[in-house]
């Protein structure tokens, strides 16, 4: 009597099975938005810019600011201030203390050339982003020593203490001891 009955069954669930398989490759696949978010802003610098400023003190200025942009936040430089004596497009940190110097009796309000033996030292000088004119600066250090202490940088990597200079052709004991206290690493 019920002899069609497994046949019956068998047949309606193959048929529900294909329909299923058909519905869910012709179906599309949900759409997820995805929402990009923009990268996060960096915190505006605190910078101490003393000196040859008409205001000097601490002040904010946008991440990746240039030395000239502390300086303009600071009311500009003052008429006596040298500013050959700074690099304008320096990149600044987050507390870093920045000086601009004051023109000195020595230092010739005509622009002529004065060596750097004869210019105070303000700050200190960073041997490891220093160009050779900036490293000049540093007493008994001149034009080709300098250039040998950029190129022992490029060659080696940078420098961590002060006694990684000695491996430099030309800088001694006696010579590190003159420009350690002129000198920082970061």
């Amino acid at each position: 009597m019920l002899k069609w009955w497994p046949s019956f069954t068998a047949g309606l669930l193959t048929g529900l099975l294909a329909a299923g398989l058909i519905l869910l490759l012709i179906s599309r696949p949900p759409r997820y938005t995805i929402e990009l978010l923009p990268p996060p802003t960096p915190a505006p610098l605190q910078v101490h810019v003393a000196g040859a400023v008409a205001t000097p003190g601490v002040h904010t200025i946008p991440f990746g600011s240039r030395l000239q942009d502390a300086l303009a936040a600071a009311g500009g430089p003052l008429e006596d201030a040298d500013l050959d004596r700074v690099n304008l497009a320096a990149a600044l940190e987050d507390g870093q203390h920045v000086y601009i110097p004051h023109r000195t009796p020595q230092t010739p309000l005509d622009g002529a050339a004065t060596s750097p033996a004869q210019l105070p030292m303000t700050q200190k000088v960073n041997v490891n982003t220093a160009t050779a004119s900036e490293l000049e600066s540093l007493p008994g250090i001149g034009p080709s020593l300098a250039e040998a202490i950029v190129e022992y940088r490029l060659e080696h990597g940078l420098f961590n203490q002060p006694e990684d200079l000695l491996g430099v052709s030309g800088i001694g004991q006696a010579k590190l001891e003159q420009i350690a206290g002129l000198i920082r690493f970061r």
